[in-house]
């Protein structure tokens, strides 16, 4: 079933909050976000800065112990105009090239869907044109933590969050751990385009119209989020430093071919120590984000 949902508030925060709509596995949800701003479509401010959130979505079914699978089916930006900050942040550069870094202001950019193409809007003549192609995403989806805890939009952990992975696009698969009856997932913080790390602290932020499908696996216990796409299977791992979450994502990455593949430690060991790949996300907000991947074609002989 296909429910369309348009929201009238949201959450800056990933927690056991009443849920919006109530949905079944195998259902599909259309539906919208605000910018990172609290800016919708019109450009009509909704909601209040911080990574609002549209959700929770209730799904029947779910309860502690089992997986959320998640599919994202659309991200489109549904207006013309976005914005970033200009400044790249003091903790990606040497600490002597720190004071040479421009003054973090906002800038906006023209979004062109026909051509899928964001460009700076800068007013200065002496700039050179910049023009980068579109890759939306959402840099928040995730669930209700444990403990009915409400965590901020600006960070990540098992549950999801902000992880600013540009993974997390059409097309792909995400599962993640349910810690609350219903599951509880939320979806927010669309990016027409962002680099690896997000690192001036946004992406192309804009307000995006979505759809999502869920699915649910009962009684499958994941430690981190994972993802699937065409080619390849990745976990997400969410910590600080950088190599905490690249450990999570490592540890939760080999769980999943020992479980599901029958590779014991040490055949996964070799699989992984040359055929593994790392994708960067979020190194910009409290905890980073690491995606640990493996190429499918190197797995349908194992079996």
């Amino acid at each position: 079933m296909e429910h369309r949902f348009e929201p009238t508030h949201y959450y800056r925060t990933f927690g056991s909050h009443a849920p919006v709509l109530r949905v079944r596995p195998g259902d599909t949800i259309v539906t919208t976000t605000a910018d990172a701003g609290g800016f919708d479509a019109r450009g009509e401010r909704v909601a209040d800065p911080g990574n609002p959130l549209t959700g929770p979505f209730f799904v029947e079914g779910a309860e502690p112990g089992d997986a959320l699978t998640v599919r994202v089916d659309r991200v489109v930006p549904n207006r013309a105009h976005g914005f970033t900050r200009t400044a790249l942040a003091a903790h990606v550069v040497d600490p002597w090239d720190v004071p040479r870094l421009p003054a973090a202001e906002r800038v906006n950019w023209t979004v062109d869907l026909s051509r899928a193409v964001a460009r700076l809007e800068t007013g200065a003549a002496a700039m050179p044109v910049i023009e980068v192609p579109l890759r939306p995403m959402l840099g928040c989806i995730g669930v209700a933590p444990a403990l009915a805890q409400a965590i901020s939009t600006a960070t990540s952990g098992p549950y999801g969050g902000n992880m600013d992975y540009r993974g997390v696009e059409p097309s792909v698969t995400l599962q993640f751990p349910v810690f609350a009856p219903g599951a509880l997932l939320f979806v927010g913080d669309g990016h027409a385009v962002q680099g690896e790390g997000e690192i001036v602290g946004t992406g192309i932020e804009i307000s995006m119209d979505v759809a999502i499908t869920v699915e649910l696996a009962k009684a499958r216990t994941l430690g981190w989020p994972r993802g699937e796409t065409a080619d390849h299977l990745f976990t997400l791992g969410n910590a600080r430093p950088l190599e905490q979450a690249l450990q999570h994502a490592t540890s939760e990455l080999l769980r999943w071919l020992e479980a599901d593949y029958g590779l014991d430690a040490s055949v996964a060991s070799h699989l992984l120590g040359q055929c593994v790949e790392y994708d960067i996300g979020n190194v910009f907000d409290p905890a980073y984000t690491v995606a640990c991947k493996i190429a499918k074609r190197f797995l349908p002989n194992l079996h």
